[in-house]
């Protein structure tokens, strides 16, 4: 989850088929349970997840060039290939219409920015030839630094190009005005997330040290000697240090009043005394704000002290490790090799990087990915399936609401509330309705010169002042934040908005000719899952407006917390591998999500069936099997151990395995449908099954 914007699901969801016969045609298959993933020598009432997909576990080997694999990953891999077959199709016939700017003036299409950002990242002879020569510029900026003030200067030059490891500032909804925009303050970015600067565990001390060996190296890459670029890297992880160490910890952040700490300029100013703020923010063109929202006060009051007893060298080699690292992906194959080495093998696990098109794809995706997203729909996303899904949505939301109406431990005030909000839950499907406009983004092709370093310095440039334009202004809530070939969905509480790109709703992963109970096991729980997080510990903070605004009762707020914590020990008790357990804090509204989830969207099934019929069983299984089963398939998985525990350490989902699992032994539909009975694995005593929605 990224600081206070967008809280996102990382999804993995089933390659299912189901027999089907037509009477004039051969036999079909069309998506459904795949039995051969099976292992039905394990009673599903003692191990649902190996039931549903232990041979599939037993014969599943991890590829080399991921840290983990499961039905998610398969999709995506299925669909980066769907995207650079038609990215390749465009390149080959090349026939993209010219347009006009706002002068009349010819320029790019959109669709060929995409292109020409492709074919520069894809241009490793130039990379090559460049070196770190691209970088030069920017590194002698920091040379040329003398004193802290200069320091500053520096920091408020280089914020459009991604600013520093101390502060920065952005533009996003104001917290308790959703409809405006506001001006935050935060802190700036690290080589690694706090805990691997704070914690004390061996495994994360070895982390660290070869964190500190990484950065020697690529100082090394960069011009030291290999005595100057350990003492270096050593200072750059005890800086580091310093400023991971005095902000809010990843459960602290999920707290989104905890974030919001509206200041006058004067008012920062007084708290964190050793910066000139003002002068910051005219620099970036930020003049006669009423306030700046602080993201983490005490960071803000230690960042001060940390600038009076720092020295400028010392900021220097901060900064300057802050540049290369940055750029590193971005230049010569080495240096990005080098990088992955690091943040992909050794904190990961992965073996091989991934093929170049893939690694070069994932950049197009996340800098211009809606120029690529309509050619995208365009060849793979058919009316019908869009259809479909707003119709399984709006089932899954009348499941979600009858669920708040059966709620025994909420009070009718806060049913009328919670209703309200449901209501106002906007839904995006597939693609925007408005594109993104590039016209005013530089993108030049690799015969003109263009370089990847350069093109991903204009598109962070760009990004960085359409972001910036929109300050004091109304939010536009068409826009997007994930682009249509991402294969993830996400919850945007201050639009009060769930979001489902076109890649999550392509076959295998689902399919809108399959059996409805599969569906709705997999695609149909996702969705649940979104509108979930509109009502989990985090999301629940928020009105149907979408600002932060209690509309709880403290009575039921308090029973609320309670569920919640009840939730919390259940997956503090899990060991994910070795002595590591889940943190149920920190994994809290993810589980709130998949447990809500699979709820709302049975009841959605059962609404489905209501209105069309319920099918006999398929492969000896009922319809409501099925639906778990298609669940477990969701988030069949198998991890490296390095993966699994940065996961447990960095990420507020639980381990796929859990997922599957977990959340079933909760819902009474479960034990009907396979028969759980007192003294099996599955069995959670009534009393101890927890009810939030």
């Amino acid at each position: 989850m990224k600081t206070f914007q967008k809280v996102l699901l990382s999804t993995a969801v089933a390659s299912l088929a189901v027999v089907g016969c037509k009477q004039d045609k051969p036999e079909e298959k069309v998506p459904g349970i795949v039995l051969e993933n099976m292992d039905t020598t394990v009673k599903p009432t003692e191990d649902f997840y190996n039931f549903v997909n232990g041979t599939w576990q037993k014969n599943t080997e991890i590829p080399d060039d991921r840290s983990s694999w499961g039905s998610f990953a398969e999709l995506r891999k299925k669909t980066d290939a769907d995207v650079l077959a038609i990215l390749d199709e465009a390149i080959k016939e090349g026939n993209f219409p010219k347009v006009k700017d706002a002068q009349g003036n010819e320029i790019d299409s959109d669709q060929q920015k995409a292109v020409y950002y492709f074919e520069s990242i894809m241009d490793t002879v130039s990379r090559n030839q460049q070196g770190t020569d691209p970088l030069k510029p920017y590194l002698a900026k920091i040379d040329e630094i003398k004193s802290k003030a200069d320091v500053e200067t520096y920091i408020t030059n280089v914020a459009p190009y991604g600013g520093g490891p101390f502060y920065g500032f952005g533009v996003y909804n104001d917290l308790k005005d959703s409809k405006v925009n506001a001006g935050y303050m935060g802190a700036g970015g690290l080589g690694l997330s706090r805990d691997y600067y704070v914690d004390e565990d061996e495994d994360t001390k070895e982390k660290l040290k070869k964190y500190e060996a990484f950065v020697a190296k690529m100082f090394v890459e960069f011009g030291d000697t290999e005595e100057v670029a350990a003492k270096n890297a050593a200072l750059v992880v005890d800086f580091e240090k310093s400023l991971a160490t005095p902000r809010m910890t990843k459960e602290e952040r999920r707290d989104a009043r905890k974030m919001y700490n509206p200041m006058t300029v004067a008012e920062l100013q007084e708290l964190s005394p050793a910066i000139n703020w003002e002068a910051h923010l005219k620099g970036i063109g930020v003049n006669d704000i009423d306030k700046v929202i602080v993201t983490d006060v005490n960071y803000f009051k230690e960042l001060s002290n940390i600038f009076n007893n720092r020295s400028v060298e010392e900021m220097k080699t901060l900064l300057r490790w802050g540049a290369i690292n940055g750029a590193s992906g971005l230049l010569s194959t080495n240096l990005e090799k080098a990088s992955w080495e690091f943040y992909s093998k050794t904190l990961r696990g992965a073996k091989e990087q991934r093929p170049r098109k893939e690694r070069a794809l994932a950049s197009v995706n996340g800098s211009v990915g809606e120029a690529l997203g309509q050619l995208y729909v365009e060849k793979m996303f058919p009316p019908e399936a869009k259809k479909k899904a707003e119709e399984m949505i709006a089932n899954v939301r009348l499941g979600f609401e009858k669920r708040i109406g059966g709620l025994t431990w909420m009070g009718d005030s806060t049913k009328q509330k919670a209703l309200e909000k449901l209501n106002k839950l906007t839904v995006k499907i597939a693609y925007p309705d408005k594109w993104k406009d590039y016209s005013e983004l530089q993108v030049k092709g690799v015969k003109d010169g263009g370089s990847y370093f350069d093109n991903a310095m204009n598109v962070t440039k760009w990004n960085y002042y359409k972001n910036m334009e929109k300050l004091g202004k109304p939010v536009d809530r068409t826009e997007w934040g994930m682009s249509p070939q991402t294969v993830n969905a996400y919850f945007n509480p201050v639009n009060n908005e769930i979001v489902f790109p076109a890649a999550i709703l392509q076959p295998p992963f689902y399919n809108y000719k399959a059996d409805e109970a599969v569906n709705y096991g997999g695609i149909g729980a996702v969705i649940g899952h979104e509108i979930s997080h509109s009502f989990d510990d985090s999301g629940s903070r928020f009105d149907g407006d979408g600002n932060l605004n209690n509309w709880w009762t403290p009575e039921d707020a308090e029973k609320f917390a309670a569920e919640g914590k009840a939730l919390i020990k259940q997956y503090d008790d899990l060991v994910a591998i070795d002595d590591v357990h889940v943190n149920g804090t920190f994994t809290l509204g993810e589980n709130i999500g998949d447990l809500g989830g699979v709820n709302a969207a049975y009841e959605g099934l059962q609404i489905f069936y209501s209105k069309n019929g319920k099918p006999e069983k398929i492969d000896g299984y009922t319809p409501e099997q099925r639906f778990f089963m298609s669940w477990a398939t969701v988030w069949r998985i198998k991890s490296r151990p390095e993966a699994l525990k940065n996961q447990i350490k960095t990420d507020p989902h639980a381990p796929g395995m859990f997922r599957a699992y977990v959340p079933l032994k909760n819902v009474d539909a479960f034990y009907e449908a396979f028969d759980i009975k007192e003294g099996d694995k599955m069995y959670l005593k009534p009393e101890e099954r927890v009810k939030i929605w």
